[in-house]
């Protein structure tokens, strides 16, 4: 056993960090009860009364569906929008939070009717008020459950009262919105094609749709034209071309392109001339000669060898003579007939050619067959030529009973009703008329809710007109079958009225919005240049009513100021229910008689309802703290199609301005490999599940690091990357939270009484502040993340920690410098807590309570106030990039295990002009100035207490002078 005596042990004399914030975050057991005391405390109040009187801001939130579990892009949205208000009142603005739910509408009424079909009973036998019960209640369970998800997330906001679409003071409203439409002009009830759901039996808005690739039959159909100023044409057969064989029963004329190329070419046995348009014969003959291969005629007789040889001259395109051609203008005048025209009656009027800009060359044959009822150009054209729908497909996709053909018959989206071997192709080659028919891939529209296909369909539908002046009294009869006789296109352009559109009044509030990014306002204003009129009815019982009275024998729409006020009076006290036979007479007064007067049973397109909301929680009053209009909305790219333009439409239809100031679009979610999530793939992310794993606080620093304007991604790896990102943003609390143990004002230090170090930490935080407001002002929230990080890591751990850590452990307790670098230290702490409160609502909590137990709740702060402070920043960049190369340098020395640590290191470096301690700055043992950089161990012995390598120290472990003075001055 050694005498030797052993050396002293200084532990006890350093000035080690002491925290009780543990390393470990252990987030998805704090944070329940962290939520539970801000719920006690009534936090979000506490907020409202520490901002009354400020400046307000209010971003109104749009209303997600009341429907089933939150999913990751309700998270997203959620989590920026709370970043949004946390920001602003960060900044000590007013900025309320009233979350709200869309309850109306097919979703909710497909869930019930989904459970009405497993008891196999028949949801129309339902008394109908019975059936919106169920609907509300079942609303009102997913808005209860999702408030409880959206909660977790640690979305602060007026949770104990949100706004519902469903809720009767917001059904009132929402009905007195459509009144202002009616009594306009802006509404008028007229037939043209809309998207039509033959599954859910209504009317879906555009933004009710999405698109899927689907094989249909592809048919190439001939009419035979019996008259034409042509005489060539007389006898020859037109060829039309479609994917959607179904709306051949309802034919009723055929377009051609006036600028187009047409010619005859010959084909089959007996031989038959087929018109097509010149550029797409060559596919035609291709279409045609496949048909032959397949044998799809099933009563082709032999073809003599002679012809096939004329078939094949014609197909490998050899012109036996000269070609004749004609320009689409010159077949005005000429007629076709159906195919079917021996059915008698519809089939048999004439088929006439009509001159359609629309008809390209891309595809087909040039000649397109018009079905008014199933075709917005075909209705257009149609309409011009005094040709009108026929109404032959009902609302289930089948056509009627009393239809020549098919009568009875559909579904019109069904694959095999309309395959080669169905019946349309059947008949039609039994007529002689079918000349092709395979599959063809496309796209095709869909309903997002019940998935199945849909198709355009003529039916009466109510409109707000896109194109008649707002301040209009435009005619609101309507003829037969309950259609308008005044639609668009019979208006006098508004620049002859001297008036504004309803388009004009949206472009206009587009180009007065600001756009984040700005790409959403090319992208809302080509939707509004070219949409059609708003279709806003539906054929559904859930929802709020088209409230109006329309006069059977002259079919006006009543239009009444009493009428109005007691139907809305009376929705606004009992709700959509209200609206019944019963109470008719009360709502048409004394003088009138109900008998005289059809009441509207169509319910409003939920986009309405959703529109209106700026109205019912900006504008009523309900929410004192809010106020009209917006200063931001915040939604998904898709919702330019969605809820920002029907509030842009119904708000410039009714005040005739946007209800917001700025409108913020996040892109959408894809799985770690880029691609969009699906449960059929098994590739999607429950929210709910990562915050059991990971804690809400990693979620939203995923949401809030990734450049949400464009699709992102989420996965394992990806969390895996934020989580040590958020492990190193608490390691920086944690030692911030040790190194300020026990510090109070009275060691406080002024800032021009600083080292230069810390005067350049001031200065560089200074710095990030100005950029942290630019990032919010910007709403750019990727930088503002990514900004505190880089500081956290790069300018604090990775630096200033790092030099400062000597001075912190063993300076002496009061040494100007130690207490100049600890006031820093609670400069940087009151900053970073605050900017890092949006972010990490649950932790920042955590940090602020370990240091101020009593000192209330960090989201009731303000933006930092810093010191002002003034450094060479450029000189100091230098430093750190020349700290960065001795860093370097030294590394292969530690590699090799010549020095143990930097401590060991002596350094010379072509510096001779710093006025600082460079061998502190680079923790080495010393700095001379040199020609260049090298690095060599020391041979000074090491202090005993601070380990630094000092010519003071002796060989036995002695103590430097400044740790001689601490220990035992």
């Amino acid at each position: 056993m050694s005498d030797a005596p052993s050396k002293p042990d200084y532990r006890s004399t350093v000035f080690l960090p002491k925290t009780d914030f543990p390393m470990k975050a252990g987030l998805p057991q704090k944070e329940p009860a962290i939520l539970s005391r801000w719920q006690e405390a009534d936090l979000y109040n506490q907020v409202r009364r520490a901002r009354d009187g400020r400046e307000k801001f209010i971003l109104h939130d749009g209303p997600p569906y009341a429907n089933g579990d939150i999913h990751i892009g309700h998270a997203l949205n959620h989590i920026l929008k709370d970043m949004v208000i946390r920001t602003q009142t960060l900044l000590g603005k007013d900025a309320p939070y009233i979350p709200g739910w869309d309850c109306h509408g097919l979703p909710i009424e497909w869930k019930v009717e989904e459970q009405y079909r497993k008891k196999k009973l028949n949801k129309d036998e339902v008394p109908v008020a019975e059936f919106r019960a169920e609907c509300r209640a079942y609303a009102q369970n997913w808005v209860n459950v999702q408030r409880e998800q959206l909660k977790r997330l640690g979305i602060g906001g007026r949770w104990d009262k949100p706004y519902l679409t469903m809720n009767y003071q917001a059904e009132g409203t929402i009905v007195a919105e459509l009144m202002k439409f009616a009594e306009s002009g802006q509404l008028y009830r007229g037939a043209k094609p809309v998207m039509w759901s033959p599954v859910e039996k209504t009317a879906l808005a555009e933004a009710e749709i999405e698109y899927e690739d689907i094989t249909s039959t592809q048919i190439d159909v001939a009419f035979e034209i019996v008259e034409s100023p042509i005489p060539e044409l007389v006898g020859a057969h037109a060829v039309i071309w479609t994917t959607t064989p179904w709306t051949i029963p309802v034919n009723q004329a055929i377009a051609y392109g006036p600028e187009v190329e047409y010619e005859l070419i010959e084909w089959g046995y007996p031989v038959r001339r087929y018109l097509v348009a010149s550029p797409l014969k060559n596919a035609l003959i291709a279409r045609l000669s496949d048909a032959l291969d397949r044998d799809q005629d099933v009563d082709v007789p032999e073809i003599p060898e002679a012809d096939l040889l004329a078939m094949a001259a014609m197909m490998d395109d050899l012109p036996e003579e000269p070609v004749v051609k004609w320009l689409g203008s010159e077949f005005a005048g000429t007629i076709a007939r159906h195919p079917m025209h021996h059915l008698g009656g519809f089939y048999a009027k004439p088929r006439p050619f009509l001159p359609g800009d629309f008809v390209t060359t891309d595809t087909g044959t040039g000649l397109v067959h018009m079905a008014p009822d199933h075709g917005e150009d075909d209705f257009d054209l149609c309409k011009a030529h005094g040709i009108d729908p026929v109404f032959a497909v009902e609302a289930d996709g089948k056509y009627r009973a009393d239809w020549a053909w098919l009568g009875g018959q559909g579904s019109v989206i069904n694959n095999k009703f309309t395959a080669p071997d169905g019946p349309i192709c059947s008949d039609l080659r039994d007529a002689g008329a079918l000349l092709a028919a395979s599959d063809f891939r496309h796209s095709y529209p869909h309903s997002w809710r019940s998935k199945a296909k849909v198709i355009y369909r003529c039916t009466p539908q109510w409109f707000i007109a896109m194109d008649r002046p707002l301040d209009g009294r435009a005619s609101t009869s309507l003829g037969t079958n309950g259609v308008g006789e005044d639609e668009q296109s019979s208006f006098v352009p508004s620049e002859v009225e001297g008036r504004a559109t309803l388009r004009q009044t949206a472009l206009q509030a587009i180009a007065d919005t600001r756009w984040v990014p700005e790409k959403g306002e090319n992208r809302i204003r080509s939707m509004v240049e070219g949409r059609p009129d708003w279709v806003i009815s539906r054929q559904r019982a859930w929802g709020v009513p088209i409230a109006l009275f329309v006069e059977r024998s002259s079919g006006q729409l009543l239009v009444d100021a009493d009428v109005n006020q007691r139907i809305v009076a009376a929705i606004t006290e009992q709700g959509v229910d209200a609206w019944s036979d019963e109470n008719a007479a009360h709502f048409l007064g004394p003088n009138r008689d109900p008998d005289d007067f059809e009441r509207v049973t169509d319910i409003l397109d939920v986009w309405f309802d959703s529109g209106c909301t700026h109205a019912f929680v900006l504008d009523s009053g309900t929410w004192p703290e809010l106020s009209w209009p917006a200063d931001l909305y915040l939604e998904g790219s898709d919702q330019h199609r969605g809820w920002f333009q029907s509030s842009l439409l119904e708000s410039c239809g009714t005040r005739g301005r946007a209800p917001y100031k700025a409108v913020l679009t996040h892109g959408f979610t894809m799985d770690q490999k880029g691609m969009k999530m699906s449960k059929s793939l098994g590739n999607t992310v429950s929210p709910l599940d990562l915050m059991k794993e990971h804690g809400a606080d990693i979620l939203r620093l995923w949401a809030l690091s990734v450049d949400f304007t464009e699709d992102h991604r989420i996965g394992k790896e990806i969390l895996s990357g934020v989580a040590d990102g958020y492990r190193k943003l608490r390691n920086t609390f944690r030692y911030l939270l040790g190194a300020l143990e026990g510090f109070s004002d009275e060691e406080k230090v002024a800032a021009g009484e600083m080292p230069k170090l810390e005067r350049y930490m001031l200065a560089l935080l200074a710095e990030i502040d100005g950029k942290l407001r630019q990032a919010v002002a910007d709403y750019d929230f990727n930088s503002y993340t990514r900004l505190i990080a880089d500081f956290a890591n790069n300018d604090l751990s990775a630096f200033y920690f790092d030099i400062r850590k000597d001075c912190l452990y063993c300076d002496a307790a009061l040494d100007p410098k130690r207490r100049a670098y600890r006031t820093v230290l609670d400069t940087l702490f009151h900053a970073l807590v605050r900017w890092c409160a949006p972010v990490l609502v649950f932790t920042s909590e955590e940090v602020w309570g370990t240091r101020y137990p009593d000192g209330g709740s960090v989201h009731l702060l303000e933006w930092p106030e810093l010191p002002a402070a003034s450094a060479a920043t450029n000189s100091w960049e230098a430093l750190r990039g020349l700290r960065t190369q001795v860093t370097e340098a030294i590394e292969p020395l530690r590699r090799e295990k010549v020095v143990g640590s930097s401590l060991e290191a002596e350094v010379t470096v072509p510096v001779t002009d710093a006025d600082i301690d460079l061998a502190e700055l680079f923790i080495v043992s010393s700095v001379t100035p040199g020609e260049a950089l090298t690095v060599t161990k020391t041979e000074k012995h090491k202090c005993g207490r601070c380990w630094r390598h000092l010519p003071e120290v002796g060989d036995d472990g002695d103590l430097c002078n400044r740790c001689d003075a601490v220990v035992n001055g």
